[in-house]
């Protein structure tokens, strides 16, 4: 008799199942943050849209039944009458003449005044920066007074003012908006300065790099983010000023955009759905800026948020 000696062969072992994929778990504290963003965001951009809604009704509809009532006719006509009513495009020229050298001197100076301080290694760079810094809690109203007397007092040519003086020239408006800019802007390069590799310059300095261009070749292209999201802001800030044009500016066909608005106010009626059309109108332009630099504003915002 043959006995097998062979070894018995182990039982076929079933075939692993793929591992269930469970459904990702929604935390309640992520539902409260997003919700709770959901309500700041739509309370902010209620105005907003009541504006634009309210643009496109009649008045007499709105008047009859409410601004939150249901349409019946849309339209674009507001905005046709808002444009040519209030002569928008002669203020949209001032307001450029004012915003658009205002952001860029206040850059290119901040950006300079920052790049000393901070790579330069100047004594009392810190004191310094602080009275950048102090100088933006001052209240703008608190120099009304003394800047109107020192402007009408301030002798200009005739090719750069009418008046003869600084007062009622655009050049006023321009100095105050960027003596009052220029400490915001230092304090927030600065502080990015200082986050940039210092063996960038160090190398520089080896090959025989002098200040301006460490400045202008070099430190200036790695502040691309920095610069772009405070341009952003400045251009916001600086476009929607009304009080410096008020105070400096006498003449009306000098007026930024913000006070075409007063021109489509009647003496004794106002049409408040022309006038949203006008503030749409005079918002389109901020919202453009933005829109062309949105990634590198966002990307200025988000510096240091994260590592490597």
């Amino acid at each position: 008799m043959t006995v097998d000696t062979a070894p018995a062969r182990p039982a076929a072992q079933p075939a692993p199942s793929a591992p269930a994929v469970g459904r990702r778990r929604i935390r309640p504290g992520r539902l409260g943050v997003h919700a709770f963003l959901m309500a700041v965001s739509l309370a902010f951009l209620a105005p907003l849209l009541l504006a634009v809604y309210a643009s496109l009704r009649p008045y007499e509809e709105t008047s009859e039944y409410g601004y939150f009532s249901l349409p019946k006719h849309l339209s674009f006509d507001y905005y046709r009458q808002a444009f040519t009513d209030s002569g928008m495009t002669k203020y949209f020229v001032n307001t450029m003449i004012i915003a658009v050298p205002g952001v860029l001197v206040t850059l290119f100076l901040a950006s300079f005044v920052a790049f000393a301080l901070a790579r330069l290694k100047m004594r009392g760079g810190l004191v310094l920066l602080m009275l950048f810094t102090a100088g933006n809690l001052l209240p703008q109203q608190v120099i009304v007074t003394p800047l109107y007397v020192v402007f009408n007092r301030i002798p200009l040519p005739y090719w750069m003012s009418d008046s003869m003086t600084m007062y009622d020239s655009y050049w006023a408006v321009v100095v105050v908006q960027i003596g009052f800019q220029i400490g915001f802007c230092v304090f927030v390069l600065a502080n990015f300065m200082r986050t940039l590799p210092q063996e960038i310059l160090e190398a520089a300095i080896v090959d025989g790099a002098g200040v301006w261009t460490q400045y202008w070749r070099i430190t200036l292209p790695l502040c691309r983010p920095a610069l772009a999201a405070l341009g952003t802001l400045q251009f916001t800030w600086m476009y929607n000023d009304f009080l410096w044009a008020l105070v400096f500016v006498s003449d009306g066909d000098k007026l930024p955009i913000t006070s075409a608005l007063n021109n489509l106010r009647g003496q004794f009626f106002t049409d408040y759905n022309l006038l949203a059309a006008g503030s749409v109108i005079v918002a389109l332009p901020t919202l453009v800026v933005f829109l062309l630099l949105q990634r590198h504003f966002i990307a200025g915002l988000t510096l240091g948020s994260s590592k490597g």
